[in-house]
């Protein structure tokens, strides 16, 4: 892996652990939700940092160029964070629809007792 590679993939995990980081700080998202993206920067940390381990790993999966190993591990880290978010949304869904079948029954309730 070339010297400006393992560069720009050491500086684009430490930017996203930042921007996540202030994002956290800024409350926008719960603690919860941001562990899958430090998971991901953490993970492109590792792979710049120690691109030995990740060569030997990438001909043992028949890659022929290291960068071609980088864009396979980006697109991974991007399935998993869209599976983490489906996964997110779908629970946000069903809390939604309790809440709206609650409301429903408390507002049948309250027209019962006007009448």
């Amino acid at each position: 892996m070339s010297f400006n590679l393992r560069l720009g993939i050491i500086i684009v995990s430490i930017v996203l652990f930042l921007i996540i980081f202030v994002i956290l700080k800024k409350e926008k998202i719960p603690v919860k939700y941001s562990l899958v993206w430090f998971f991901s920067s953490l993970l492109i940390l590792l792979v710049g940092l120690i691109p030995n381990l990740l060569s030997s790993f990438s001909k043992m999966l028949g890659f022929i160029t290291m960068s071609n190993m980088v864009i396979g591990i980006f697109i991974f880290i991007l399935l998993l964070i869209t599976v983490s978010l489906t996964v997110i949304v779908s629970s946000q869904k069903k809390k939604i629809t309790l809440l709206i079948q609650e409301i429903s029954l408390l507002k049948e309730k309250v027209n019962k007792n006007d009448k």
